[in-house]
């Protein structure tokens, strides 16, 4: 297997819910290895890394960053060890998802506290989701990707947001956005809503990776509290809605509490604004049917809408 990414990724503009926003489609980097994996990972694809034979990290039994790290052993012919603290019995009998991708790639998958296990010679420990300072290298990839094409498009103030999970992303992106754009007229703010806890745990991730505060990204959230992974009918709708109006297919999980946060502060922060597409899509085969079984009437709604619209 080789990995050619497509960088830099293209950035599209989009109509939802009647406004305009930028995309930039970082989930067509790379087929097996797409969004913000791609970048928190980039340094472990460059470097060669002799003294490695084995990664090991934890996480989510359907984790992005799971299926990406099994890309990665893959191609650097690794062993791959990941840890989780439970494997649903449906999910076992029926693998599907990032899981089934992972397992197909040569994951070993153990339900153990990876804080029981001692590292051992020749391993490569990766943080749950990738939050390690090594991904500061491919985000910065980003923030140079952006200053450019902002500065091509004549903007001189842009908002950029994207979900987040441990934050890494978000956090990278505002420190190398801020520190191309010293000295110059264009501001790059960087926005972000938590998707994994609060906005409390949010920032005692940035503090773990960034002391200086002056470096962090802003934090949006919405007054509801949105617990990961729990099925939401307002999330869903945003999803089909996205789906139908931009006929781009967008991840179940971060980017429904993403594009409702950034819709409820629209009037309050001045646009133009510049969505990051993460990718993740490969989640949505384990989590869409879930969403199906439990909100048919939006389901078949959506498809009557859009059976309408072409009819018109």
């Amino acid at each position: 297997m080789q990995l050619s990414f497509n960088f830099p990724s293209p950035i599209e503009t989009i109509l939802f819910e009647g406004e305009r926003f930028f995309l930039k489609r970082d989930d067509l980097i790379h087929s097996d290895f797409s969004g913000n994996k791609a970048r928190k990972f980039y340094y472990y694809v460059m470097h060669d890394f002799p003294e490695i034979q084995k990664i090991v990290s934890s996480g989510s039994n359907q984790s992005n960053a799971m299926y990406s790290l099994s890309v990665l052993a893959k191609v650097k012919g690794w062993d791959f060890e990941y840890f989780v603290d439970h494997i649903p019995d449906y999910l076992r009998e029926y693998p599907q998802g990032n899981y089934k991708a992972a397992l197909k790639h040569g994951m070993k998958i153990r339900v153990q506290n990876p804080g029981l296990r001692a590292q051992g010679e020749g391993e490569l420990w990766i943080e749950e989701g990738g939050r390690q300072r090594e991904a500061e290298v491919g985000v910065g990839l980003l923030a140079e990707e952006i200053v450019a094409w902002q500065q091509e498009q004549g903007i001189n103030s842009l908002k950029v947001f994207l979900p987040s999970g441990t934050g890494t992303t978000a956090l990278f992106l505002q420190k190398n956005c801020l520190l191309l754009t010293a000295g110059r007229s264009l501001k790059t703010a960087i926005f972000t809503t938590p998707c994994v806890g609060d906005a409390a745990y949010l920032k005692k991730q940035f503090l773990e990776l960034e002391v200086d505060e002056a470096w962090h990204p802003m934090i949006l959230d919405l007054e509801k509290k949105y617990h990961f992974g729990k099925l939401y009918r307002e999330s869903y709708k945003i999803w089909l809605k996205l789906r139908h109006q931009t006929g781009v297919e967008f991840d179940l999980l971060y980017d429904p509490k993403g594009w409702m946060t950034l819709l409820a502060h629209l009037e309050l922060l001045e646009g133009p604004w510049l969505y990051v597409h993460q990718g993740g899509v490969l989640g949505n085969e384990s989590m869409l049917p879930r969403y199906e079984r439990k909100y048919k009437d939006l389901t078949s709604e959506n498809n009557r809408e859009q059976y309408n619209k072409l009819c018109e």
